[in-house]
């Protein structure tokens, strides 16, 4: 089977699922990535030389480009990682966000449309939990929560979950979707709270806290979201959507001061010191208060848990970044950009 997997340079995910290319040897993964500011080949060398592995470089807002991929590969089978996913730049520039996240899904629905007879192929789109919208101090976000965007961000996510329910229930478009709570581990781009914390404690930087810190998150390590979308593409119901969560949840200042004492426990820091850097700034408009999922279909339908709880996984990430400190370094940088135009540039 030929999978084309989207955005596979980046984190939330894509990377990790593209890492398990060599236990899926009956597979051929085709990565296709712009190469934006967050992608990073380099976190794909393990499998780069493998003969079932293919890097493009392409746009998924370009159409003609997509519809090119799906005439050179035929690819049975789409994992939808691709998109425009910080908050703070979506409010700063949300144009990107609607030419990656809408503009991008619809050209990869289109194709699969014109390429896929009825009844074949299978597109699964990975979404967020941030298309509800904001939750009270009490309850979860289930698969018939009501959306609710805040950010543009959240917004053009939602646009997309739509699209594609759109090209089921119009088209008979084979497809899933998944939508999970935030994603932490390895590999991830600094500009997300936990390695943006793990670096500035590691340098001794100030920790922006938003508002009081009190706004709320359930993290899933990365990969468990793999598993758990692997389980949705092999055993899921064609036309559903499935939440995936972790079960932690936990307001920001609690998970940074786990931090705090996990960074203080690996390096022998003196914890006060490192408590002293956090630093509370203007909250972000819009700024949703709390998310939490309730992941009972996945796991009841599909025997998915998730096999990290939050303070295993976090010390895993820590002892990563602190283990790959030279990786941290060049994307803070940014000379991995420059290594990318180097090497794909002309492509």
């Amino acid at each position: 089977m030929n999978i084309l997997v989207t955005g596979g340079a980046g984190f939330i995910g894509s990377n990790f699922l593209l890492l398990s290319v060599p236990r899926r040897t009956d597979h051929t993964f085709i990565n296709v990535d712009a190469l934006t500011y967050a992608a990073n080949l380099k976190n794909l060398v393990a499998i780069e030389g493998r003969p079932n592995y293919v890097f493009e470089r392409a746009d998924i807002a370009d159409a003609d480009a997509v519809m090119a991929l799906f005439d050179k590969y035929g690819p049975e089978l789409v994992v939808h990682f691709a998109a425009e996913s910080h908050v703070d730049r979506s409010i700063k520039g949300p144009r990107a966000f609607l030419r990656a996240n809408v503009e991008g899904t619809y050209n990869l629905l289109e194709a699969c449309r014109a390429t896929w007879s009825p009844g074949h192929g299978l597109f699964h789109h990975v979404s967020t939990d941030e298309v509800f919208g904001s939750l009270g101090p009490t309850g979860y976000f289930t698969e018939q929560t009501p959306y609710d965007p805040s950010s543009p961000y959240s917004a053009s996510k939602a646009a997309s979950d739509h699209l594609v329910r759109a090209w089921i229930r119009t088209f008979g478009l084979r497809a899933k979707i998944t939508n999970c709570s935030n994603n932490y581990g390895p590999f991830q781009f600094p500009e997300k709270l936990i390695p943006l914390m793990i670096a500035n404690l590691l340098e001794r930087k100030p920790l922006p806290v938003y508002g009081k810190g009190e706004n709320v998150r359930s993290w899933l390590y990365v990969t468990d979201h793999c598993e758990a979308i692997w389980a949705v593409i092999e055993n899921g119901r064609p036309g559903e959507t499935y939440n995936i969560g972790g079960g932690n949840e936990l307001r920001n200042i609690d998970v940074i001061h786990q931090l705090i004492r996990i960074v203080a426990e690996e390096t022998g820091a003196e914890r006060a010191e490192l408590e002293r850097l956090i630093t509370y700034v203007t909250d972000r408009p819009g700024h949703d208060l709390r998310y939490a999922i309730d992941a009972t279909k996945i796991r009841t339908e599909l025997g998915w848990v998730p096999k990290e709880s939050f303070e295993t996984g976090l010390r895993k990430t820590v002892r990563w970044y602190l283990a790959n400190k030279a990786w941290s370094d060049e994307v803070r940088s940014g000379e991995y950009r420059t290594w990318i135009e180097q090497n794909y540039g002309a492509r």
